[in-house]
């Protein structure tokens, strides 16, 4: 099934048969539309017609969406936000047609509709249309429309190139979001994000500031010299999830003094080895 298909199965048992009737008439309608008005009235209508409950997918649910688009995570939808994404979907050609719709969409955008239309980035037509837009919801200074483009969504790490990736990283440590929820975030890290990275943390050091323990996955992979000089700081003094951060950190360093460092943290060491420690169960802690 194509995500469409998919929201519209979801909704099928969800919605009472008068809201479920009135969305795909209105489906049909702007699919066939010439007027971008018609869009525009029956995405906001939806909420007064379908509500805003929870979807509350299951498991299978969910492994049907990333089967269908790969990446794909509709977990924390709302039955109004899926059926805001029915109305946009069945509107996406031609494609020049869609992308003017959405910009104008987001323009006129509540901070709600924000979100749900930044989450639909990786179900759009030629995806590399909404670069600019995507680089919006990365400057927002409102941290619910920042997180709809940078937590659980492919499109950041698909899309973007790598200074914009860059920001998105450092951004999200800015706004004390986690790291841990942006898609790709180890295939995309580089060796200018471990710099920038490093820097950041510098800087927070000089104003007795905390510095995020996630912050250290980005540069473990390119930590040599004084960034293994970092990681040893972090070794000694920092706190225990920090300490283990680090640890893993120097874990994937190429640099020979970074095993060194390890080998005197025995305990991290072995829970690094028999795989108790990693970033996913030091996240989940």
């Amino acid at each position: 099934m194509t995500p469409e298909h998919l929201l519209l199965h979801w909704l099928s048992s969800r919605l009472a048969p008068p809201a479920l009737e009135w969305l795909n008439a209105q489906a049909v309608a702007v699919r066939g539309a010439d007027r971008d008005g018609d869009l525009y009235l029956s995405f906001t209508l939806v909420p007064r017609k379908t509500g805003k409950a929870d979807l509350l997918l299951s498991t299978e649910e969910l492994a049907a969406a990333r089967a269908a688009r790969a990446g794909w995570d509709p977990s924390d939808l709302s039955v109004d936000q899926a059926a805001r994404l029915v109305l946009l979907l069945a509107t996406q050609t031609p494609a020049d047609r869609f992308a003017h719709r959405l910009e104008q969409l987001c323009v006129t955008a509540d901070v709600a509709e924000l979100v749900l239309l930044y989450r639909g980035l990786p179900l759009y037509p030629e995806p590399e249309r909404y670069r600019l837009r995507a680089a919006e919801g990365i400057r927002t200074n409102m941290r619910a429309v920042f997180e709809a483009v940078a937590h659980r969504n492919p499109y950041a790490s698909e899309q973007l190139p790598e200074d914009a990736w860059n920001q998105l990283v450092l951004k999200a440590l800015f706004v004390g979001s986690a790291l841990h929820p942006i898609v790709g975030l180890d295939r995309r890290a580089n060796p200018r994000l471990a710099r920038m990275l490093s820097d950041y943390a510098h800087e927070r050091w000089s104003a007795s500031r905390p510095v995020s323990h996630e912050l250290w996955r980005c540069v473990g992979p390119f930590a040599e010299g004084d960034l293994v000089d970092d990681l040893a700081r972090v070794l000694a003094k920092g706190s225990p999830p920090e300490k283990q951060a680090a640890a893993l950190a120097l874990s994937a360093s190429p640099d020979p003094n970074a095993a060194a460092l390890l080998r005197a943290a025995p305990e991290l060491s072995a829970a690094i080895a028999a795989g108790t420690l990693s970033w996913p169960s030091l996240t989940a802690a």
